[in-house]
């Protein structure tokens, strides 16, 4: 079809409506096949490509599910809550407040006001990292040749930097991230161990306990020693639930979260939201 003319360009334009690719938003997300959760409470149904990124906002309760398709998906995430960009995922306060580096079910997703961004509900995967962040410009362009986010090596912090843009976010307000599916783990002379994938088909569930903004970029691990660049799809879904209440047993599993749960809670209260 001759795209040359204007009308030319339309009619091929018009002529992709209905077609699909393998790693692309359903919209609305209600036409997702197989949906995980009840007849209309799915909002956000996407398959990310291997060096791609995706971002969304997710009111409070909102349930988050990641699916590494193939076994080579690696989602580097960041959180923000939703309107107050400065309260953001804190991955040092994660870690040290609840005296555990690795990540998996009944993790708590802290910012920097003590307070829980997020809570991983489920966890089939436990091969997660919370000490590397994600890939950079400079890192990927020395060991694939280029790091651009057009390229067919973009770093995770150039997807960031696009996803953060479309969310009002500038560079400075990208902070170190998580990375769910390729993990690491910290030998006894305090070097890296990368421990990859669990396989194709795991999946990790996050509940917003706030209104969040999410930014996603689906890289490589900047560890994983393998010389090409090898990501492949993630499955992104997210339906409407309720979030974490008194009385689960998340509230308790430990002091220093049921401290969290409560300074969020107070936090929700005085304005209104809870």
């Amino acid at each position: 079809m001759a795209t040359a003319t204007t009308y030319g360009a339309r009619a091929h334009a018009r002529a992709q409506q209905g077609t699909r690719t393998e790693a692309m938003p359903v919209v609305p997300a209600a036409q997702w096949p197989a949906p995980p959760c009840e007849a209309g409470h799915l909002v956000w149904a996407e398959t990310v490509a291997g060096g791609n990124y995706t971002h969304r906002v997710l009111a409070r309760g909102t349930e988050l599910r990641l699916t590494d398709l193939r076994g080579d998906a690696c989602a580097h995430l960041l959180l923000y809550a939703d309107g107050r960009p400065w309260e953001r995922l804190n991955v040092a306060d994660t870690v040290k407040v609840q005296w555990n580096a690795y990540l998996g079910e009944g993790v708590l997703l802290l910012s920097d006001q003590g307070r829980v961004l997020a809570s991983v509900v489920a966890d089939t995967s436990g091969r997660h990292d919370a000490l590397c962040g994600t890939s950079t410009l400079v890192c990927n362009t020395g060991r694939y040749g280029d790091g651009t986010p057009q390229s067919p090596s973009p770093a995770g912090r150039e997807l960031f930097k696009l996803a953060a843009a479309k969310n009002g976010l500038e560079p400075r307000d990208l902070p170190p991230s998580l990375s769910f599916f390729q993990g690491v783990e910290i030998r006894d002379d305090g070097s890296l161990d990368f421990t990859g994938s669990a396989g194709p088909g795991a999946g990790v569930t996050l509940r917003a306990e706030q209104d969040l903004t999410v930014l996603i970029a689906n890289v490589p691990h900047p560890a994983d020693p393998r010389p090409a660049y090898v990501s492949t799809p993630l499955e992104v879904l997210a339906w409407r639930a309720a979030p974490t209440r008194p009385g689960d047993p998340l509230w308790d599993t430990t002091p220093e979260g049921h401290r969290a749960f409560l300074n969020t809670a107070e936090f929700l209260t005085s304005r209104g939201l809870a």
